[in-house]
C-alpha cells in the first residue's frame, strides 16, 4: 500500500515496532463473491519438494480477456522488477500488462477482485500482509486455489525505512510475512517474490532479499487506488499512465473497496485496448526460516479449529 500504516506488534525480538503514517481505513466493503471460470486450463506451476501451485480454472469465455503468456521466474539473487525502480529486466512486450494486487487477504474486497478476475479468466500477483493472512486464511486459500501467484508484503506493512527499527526487526517483518502466509495456505509455500511497504526500498533489505533469493517487485504503474474517491477516479489514472507507458506492472490494491468496483471495467478496457495479460511464476516456491515459523505463534492469536481433512474428522460408522 502507498501510505504507511499505523500497526503495531509485539515479538520476542522487540518490545514493539511502530509503522509511519496515516492508519488506515477500515470500514470498508463491498459484496462479492469468488466465482470460478468454466477449458483450456493452465497446467500447474511445479514448485520445490513436490508441492504444485494450483491451475487456473479452465475457461470457457471465448470473449474474456484470459492470460497472454505465463512466464517463469528464477529468482535467484533476488533479481528487481517494474521500472519505478528496477531498470534491467524489461520482459513486457508492447501491449503486455501483469496485474498486482497489495495488503490483501480482506474481507468483500478480495473475493470482489478474485470475481472479477475469474469473470475475465485471467490472474494476478497478490502480495499478502502477514498478519492479514492469519485474520482471514480462507480468502487467502481462495486467492491460491484460484491459481493466483501469491507472494509477500511484510507482516505488519511496516515502513522498513523507519530508523527506529534494527536490521534484526527489518528481517522479522520480511519473515514473519512469510512464515504467516505459508501458516495460512496450510503449509503451502508463497512464491519468493516480495514487494516493500511504499515501494521503499532500504538498501540493506535489497541485499538481504537477495541472500534469500527473493525477487523484489516495485511497478512500471501506480493505480493510486488508495487515494480514489471512487472507482472511476483509479480507471481514469491506470488508463492515462497505461496509454503513455503502453504496457507494465500495474500496481493495485484488493484491500480497497474502489479497486474491487473498478476492476470488471478495468479489465474490459484492457482486453477492448488490445492489451494481453502475463502471469508470473516463481520456478520454486519460497523457504520459510524455522525459528519465524515457531515465532508465528507467540506473536500471533492464530485461530485454533484443526485444519484436518474431513476424512480424517468424520468416520461413517453405520449406514
Amino acid at each position: 500500500m502507498r501510505i504507511a500504516a499505523g500497526l503495531v506488534f509485539a515479538s520476542s525480538l522487540a518490545a514493539s515496532l511502530l509503522t509511519s503514517g496515516a492508519a488506515w481505513s477500515q470500514a470498508q466493503r463491498t459484496a462479492a463473491a469468488p466465482t470460478p471460470a468454466a477449458v483450456p486450463a493452465a497446467a500447474p506451476a511445479q514448485a520445490a519438494g513436490g508441492q504444485t501451485q494450483p491451475p487456473r480454472a479452465p475457461c470457457m469465455n471465448t470473449e474474456a480477456l484470459g492470460v497472454g503468456r505465463t512466464v517463469e521466474i528464477d529468482t535467484t539473487g533476488g533479481p528487481g522488477f517494474g521500472f519505478e525502480h528496477f531498470k534491467d529486466l524489461d520482459f513486457l512486450k508492447d501491449h503486455e500488462v501483469v496485474l498486482t494486487f497489495d495488503d490483501g487477504p480482506w474481507p468483500e474486497n478480495t473475493p470482489g477482485v478474485l470475481k472479477a478476475l475469474a469473470d475475465q479468466c485471467t490472474t494476478g500477483i497478490f502480495f499478502i500482509i502477514g498478519k492479514h493472512a492469519t485474520y482471514y486464511p480462507e480468502i487467502l486459500k481462495q486467492v491460491y486455489n484460484a491459481g493466483h501467484t501469491v507472494g509477500t508484503h511484510t507482516w505488519s506493512h511496516a515502513a522498513l525505512t523507519n530508523k527506529k527499527l534494527t536490521e534484526d526487526q527489518r528481517k522479522e517483518e520480511i519473515e514473519l510475512g512469510i512464515s504467516a502466509v505459508k501458516w495460512a495456505l496450510g503449509g503451502n509455500s508463497p512464491a519468493p517474490f516480495f514487494r516493500f511497504p511504499a515501494l521503499q526500498h532500504p538498501p540493506e533489505m535489497v541485499t538481504y532479499l537477495g541472500t534469500r533469493n527473493i525477487g523484489i517487485f516495485s511497478c512500471d504503474l501506480d493505480s493510486f487506488d488508495f487515494k480514489a474517491k471512487n472507482a472511476q477516479a483509479v480507471l481514469d489514472v491506470t488508463f492515462k499512465k497505461l496509454d503513455k507507458l503502453g504496457k507494465g506492472i500495474i500496481l493495485m490494491h484488493d484491500f480497497h473497496k474502489h479497486t474491487a468496483e473498478a476492476l470488471p471495467e478495468l479489465l474490459r478496457r484492457l482486453k477492448a485496448g488490445g492489451y494481453k495479460v502475463v502471469a508470473m511464476r516463481a520456478k520454486a516456491p519460497v523457504q520459510s526460516l524455522p525459528q519465524y515459523d515457531e515465532q508465528l505463534g507467540k506473536v500471533a492469536k492464530l485461530p485454533t479449529v484443526s485444519q484436518r481433512p474431513v476424512s480424517s474428522v468424520v468416520t461413517t460408522v453405520s449406514e
